[in-house]
């Protein structure tokens, strides 16, 4: 049996795995990320705690316990270096603290890559062995299984496709850097753009839905208004899929992957966001090169980096 966490800046979802990795149980508790490492890891804990007592499971029968974290890592040393989805999150010392509860091996990887760890062996990446799982939410996060292998590099940080420099003087990025691909498609981004538009006197009925308050709008209203013939709407996701696109036709060429699976709150726009970037993959990808990838979407859903820790764990023992 292995447990399999998925943290998140909302909620921590913790799972029980069978050893044939299907979920035996899971639940979920708040993250509070805007408070600090310690109250997060004590929430963390806390939920551990109740999903053992709630199933009446002995730390015995678990073999070990794996957690997809956001941000950059120390992953030899279990320590979470920066985290850009919580408050107070330097050199975080997350297996010390786990291992010290529990006296369990536990490990711990970049939460992309733990998605993709999952997707690989349970959902839309099995049988491939040259696979680019991009995540489309808050931000834009990528993990890069070439040749049957994960791709980490030297420090960890292989695959930050957010991380493409799109534009030379874009947006800010809070990497230091600006015209991040990522600062354009992920949710924040079409927001951003959605809200540009509507500075340069365009209309849509997202402000009627929001009363005028920007601050309001999401990802989500932009697809439903699309699906009203809203034109803003419809120009802000053309301009999202295809700035998508031109990341993707580089990732492509870089990485030569046979699929890119498509994750992430964001991804629920499905074709609407797809059709342009698959549009401009056709026009600036390398021929052979993009004649042997298709694009597909994530299949294990909300609960996909919860199960995908649970996998890593058991590939560490």
């Amino acid at each position: 049996m292995y447990l399999g966490i998925d943290l998140g800046g909302t909620n921590i979802k913790i799972g029980l795995l069978n050893d044939d990795l299907t979920v035996q149980t899971k639940l979920k508790v708040a993250a509070e990320s805007e408070t600090n490492s310690q109250t997060v890891m004590a929430n963390m804990i806390a939920g551990i705690k109740q999903l053992l007592v709630e199933t009446q499971t002995d730390t015995s029968r678990i073999k070990s316990i794996g957690i997809g974290v956001p941000g950059q890592m120390d992953i030899k040393k279990g320590l979470s270096i920066f985290s850009p989805n919580f408050a107070n999150w330097e050199n975080v010392p997350v297996v010390q603290l786990i291992e010290a509860q529990f006296h369990l091996p536990t490990y711990i990887d970049n939460d992309v890559r733990v998605n993709l760890y999952g997707e690989w062996q349970l959902g839309a990446g099995r049988g491939k062995q040259n696979v680019l799982m991009v995540t489309l939410g808050t931000g834009l996060g990528a993990a890069i299984i070439t040749d049957g292998q994960m791709m980490y590099g030297k420090s960890n940080s292989a695959g930050e496709l957010g991380h493409l420099n799109m534009y030379r003087h874009g947006r800010p990025c809070a990497c230091g850097s600006s015209g991040c691909l990522g600062r354009y498609v992920s949710a924040r981004g079409m927001i951003k753009t959605v809200q540009e538009h509507l500075a340069a006197g365009e209309t849509s009925v997202i402000t009627d839905w929001t009363h005028n308050d920007q601050t309001k709008i999401t990802a989500k209203m932009v697809s439903e208004a699309y699906d009203q013939q809203d034109q803003l709407a419809q120009t802000v996701m053309q301009e999202t899929g295809e700035i998508l696109g031109y990341g993707l036709a580089s990732a492509i060429n870089l990485y030569n992957p046979e699929r890119i699976i498509i994750g992430g709150g964001m991804a629920a726009a499905g074709d609407r966001l797809l059709t342009p970037t698959r549009a401009v993959i056709a026009g600036h990808a390398l021929k052979v090169a993009r004649e042997v990838c298709d694009i597909v979407p994530a299949q294990l859903g909300a609960w996909a980096g919860m199960i995908g820790a649970g996998v890593y764990a058991k590939q560490q023992i």
